[in-house]
């Protein structure tokens, strides 16, 4: 078991500050384990675009407002995203024993973006062919996110991709085994998934990097 499974475990076991304390030597062997990981998929996919500086999130919560007063999160995660201002898209990593995964995508797009992503719904079924590629879906899944309840305000109920323009959120997610993710080769692995979804990032970017008319923001 390696040291980043097993402290985890243990973690969920003993949520408090008095194990964490007389445990801290552990965590900080399975941190330092997991930030090489972070790194190495970093390292990855640097190779193919430019990214935004990478974040290794702390593992203490913010128990301020919520019911959940344990002190420490039971996973290690890091996000870093494509560089802005002519990319767009975010890239999220996440280790916790048994529930591995790799987000990719729109988690919150602000009120604008999030116009402009969905006039071009309205106009255009190139998001719908994308998301219809059996490559990705076999990667991926189905896209996912928050949906609205009826139609977006100003747009119609019965239009054909109404189910594209209730939306809220566009995103991918792709769980790893623990195995795989302490594998040599699993940045790798999460660098060649990502590639996958270029057509859809490369959509997104292109609808929030122009205006209506086609014309560069930026």
């Amino acid at each position: 078991m390696s040291n980043i499974t097993n402290f985890l475990k243990q973690l969920e076991k003993n949520n408090n500050r008095d194990w964490f304390n007389t445990h801290k030597n552990e965590f900080d062997t399975a941190k330092a384990e997991a930030d090489l990981i972070f790194n190495a998929i970093y390292q990855e996919l640097i190779k193919k675009e430019e990214l935004e500086p990478l974040k290794i999130y702390r593992i203490y919560r913010d128990v301020r407002f919520s019911n959940d007063k344990t002190p420490y999160k039971i996973h290690f995660s890091a996000q870093s995203g494509r560089k802005k201002p002519h990319n767009r898209g975010g890239y999220y990593f996440h280790i916790q024993p048994n529930h591995n995964f790799i987000g990719i995508g729109f988690w919150g797009p602000e009120r604008d973006d999030l116009f402009r992503i969905r006039k071009d719904i309205e106009v255009s079924d190139e998001l719908e062919k994308i998301l219809q590629s059996k490559t990705l879906i076999k990667e991926f899944g189905e896209m996912q996110g928050e949906e609205v309840k009826s139609a977006p305000k100003g747009f119609s109920k019965d239009h054909e991709r109404i189910a594209l323009l209730r939306k809220k959120q566009y995103f991918f997610i792709k769980n790893f085994t623990d195995e795989e993710v302490l594998a040599e080769d699993f940045p790798k692995k999460v660098a060649k998934s990502i590639q996958v979804l270029q057509p859809f990032l490369n959509y997104m970017t292109e609808v929030l990097t122009t205006d209506e008319n086609g014309q560069p923001l930026f």
